[in-house]
């Protein structure tokens, strides 16, 4: 069995495309760190917990090795947000060459999505995608900032995208096999008779 995909690519190509939001209320003391110990356990936390509910499933299989290994990769960033010292959500940039850089993966744990933190997050990591070389020597300066989203991610993804000033440069469909959800574990997350 399989389902139809739409993929749409966005892109900045300058520094000035960018759009910030507006930060989330102070009550909700929302803190946006570097995680700049590489961590697979901790990566692999906020892969599953983020992505569960959205199909995220192709670093599932990975060993630890190789989540050290991509965590090792120079110009490689996972910045993540807290709300109340609690982890809410990541961006994960990865630089590439001639100073190109990708938001690899970027969301919220479910139950903080609808809580302002998105937009802001979005802004703020994409902001250190333009000045990733000036933590990284051996990076070039970033000359473009791109992304891709498909309709098994949430909902607002792609508006979220568009707000924070990316522009879409190409869109394809695909038909991918359905894979059911696997949640960042077995029962995890609102039930529907619990969900509300």
């Amino acid at each position: 069995m399989s389902h139809s995909v739409t993929t749409w690519y966005l892109e900045q190509t300058s520094r000035t495309d960018l759009a910030p939001a507006v930060e989330p209320p102070a009550e909700q003391d929302v803190r946006i760190v570097r995680s700049q110990v590489p961590s697979p356990e901790f990566s692999r936390f906020l892969y599953t917990a983020v992505g569960g509910d959205i199909l995220w499933t192709d670093r599932l299989e990975w060993s630890y090795a190789r989540w050290a290994e991509h965590l090792g990769k120079p110009g490689t960033e996972t910045w993540v947000a807290y709300e109340r010292g609690t982890p809410a959500g990541f961006i994960e940039l990865q630089a590439q060459p001639a100073g190109v850089v990708e938001v690899a993966y970027f969301g919220l744990l479910p139950a903080f999505r609808g809580r302002r933190i998105g937009g802001h997050l979005l802004g703020y990591g994409t902001a250190r995608a333009w000045d990733l070389a000036e933590r990284w020597p051996d990076v070039p300066e970033t000359t473009r900032v791109w992304v891709h989203t498909c309709s098994d991610d949430g909902a607002h993804a792609r508006a979220n995208y568009e707000r924070r000033g990316f522009r879409l440069y190409d869109t394809t469909a695909t038909e991918e096999p359905v894979v059911e959800n696997p949640g960042p574990w077995p029962g995890a997350g609102p039930t529907p008779a619990h969900a509300g």
